[in-house]
């Protein structure tokens, strides 16, 4: 502003409007475009990225369709012809025998104790009954009187034969009456009869002297067998008593160079089972030395409530190392009846279709149904759903099913024991 002009001049409103109307139409067309460049740049980017994702989608798709997996692959093998069942089981003594006295009175002598060995015929224990001695001396005595007898019956029947005889053609020819030949004839048999009845008491006093010795000779208590003494319950003066019902306990004893072990052996393998099986004792305390044995008895019967079937093993043992009513484990080796394949336990597929496993043919997954027979830990028995020679994938993804394509790895097949 200078000096001349009027500090209140006005302005005119038109030229105003003129001026202020043209910078504001072109600010707004510039930010209308700037804007829509803005929105298309967006949606470009956006398709751009959209299809980018669906090609990534659509080659992942197409990789997963022409993916082929490696698959580690186990051959399916024809199980031994023998099944090895373990079982535990408890040593007995192949003999066994309780000894109670047959004799009435003291012991005098004890001649074995708990532990030792004793052999046939062996004497154990001496019992005193000083009155059986003098009953046997009665019995003798008496035999002696009734043989006497017996011989002075004999004697008179012999006499009363030669009279018979040789009155007999007498009175037949009637120089003796009948009556003397009546009295002679029925003589000879009362003399028969006297004969008669003293044998019949010398046999039954010679049957109570056999019995009185047999008595004195249960007075020597001796070992029915080569054996070892497990229990003993008498000493010398103990008094024992010869009862049927409380007859006096002295000795037990048992043969241990044979040792019997007792196994159930169960329902699905007992059917095999026949004596000549051969079988193996090991005891937990003697863990490197097996005990060979043989199966000799079964019991022909499973019992109801457990379905076992009752087993009797045969072990010698000539050096005494093994000891009744030891427990133990008994592998039996019993033939198989069924045939059956050993499958790795790896493959096993468990799902709601059951057990099944994948077997590998020609590059193809073909998933089987298969029926257990046993569960060996790491292989199983299984009697259906393959057969020798199979594949059998190990580990099988999740996402395998029946026909997809595998690959074997280049490693060799692993086999199943």
């Amino acid at each position: 502003m200078t000096p001349h002009e009027p500090a209140d001049r006005p302005t005119d409103p038109a030229n105003n409007r003129e001026t202020a109307g043209k910078p504001r139409r072109w600010g707004g067309w510039v930010l209308g475009l700037g804007a829509l460049f803005l929105l298309t740049s967006a949606l470009a980017y956006g398709a751009q990225g959209y299809y980018a994702r669906n090609r990534e989608v659509a080659a992942t798709a197409q990789q997963l369709r022409d993916f082929v997996p490696q698959v580690r692959v186990a051959t399916v093998k024809a199980s031994d012809g023998v099944v090895r069942v373990s079982l535990p089981a408890t040593t007995t003594a192949y003999l066994a025998v309780d000894m109670f006295a047959r004799a009435s009175g003291y012991i005098e002598k004890r001649e074995a104790d708990i532990g030792d060995h004793v052999k046939q015929g062996q004497l154990l224990a001496k019992i005193s009954v000083p009155e059986l001695d003098d009953q046997i001396q009665q019995a003798e005595a008496t035999l002696v009187q009734l043989q006497a007898t017996l011989k002075a019956a004999q004697a008179n029947a012999e006499l009363a034969q030669v009279t018979w005889d040789r009155d007999k053609p007498l009175v037949k020819q009637g120089w003796d009456t009948k009556q003397q030949g009546t009295i002679d004839s029925e003589a000879l048999k009362a003399q028969q009869a006297a004969v008669g009845v003293a044998q019949a008491n010398v046999d039954a006093e010679q049957q109570q002297l056999r019995v009185l010795r047999q008595q004195q000779d249960y007075q020597q208590v001796v070992a029915p067998f080569d054996g070892v003494i497990t229990q003993r319950n008498i000493d010398v003066g103990s008094l024992v008593q010869a009862d049927s019902t409380t007859s006096t306990f002295m000795f037990s004893i048992v043969q241990a160079n044979v040792i019997r072990a007792q196994v159930f052996v169960p329902q699905d393998q007992a059917f095999g089972l026949v004596p000549g099986v051969k079988a193996t004792l090991q005891v937990p305390e003697i863990p490197d030395r097996p005990f060979p044995g043989t199966v000799t008895r079964i019991a022909d019967a499973l019992q109801p409530g457990t379905r076992t079937l009752l087993t009797e093993i045969d072990i010698p043992n000539p050096d005494g190392v093994l000891t009744p009513g030891t427990y133990c484990t008994v592998e039996l080796q019993i033939p198989r009846k069924t045939p059956s394949f050993s499958v790795s336990a790896d493959a096993i597929i468990f799902n709601a279709d059951g057990l099944q496993v994948a077997v590998v043919e020609n590059g193809v997954a073909h998933v089987r149904k298969i029926s257990v027979d046993r569960d060996l830990g790491k292989e199983v028995e299984v009697r259906d759903g393959v057969k020798q020679g199979d594949l059998v994938i190990l580990n099988p993804p999740v996402e395998l099913v029946d026909g997809s394509k595998v690959q074997v790895s280049p490693e060799a097949a692993e086999p199943t024991a």
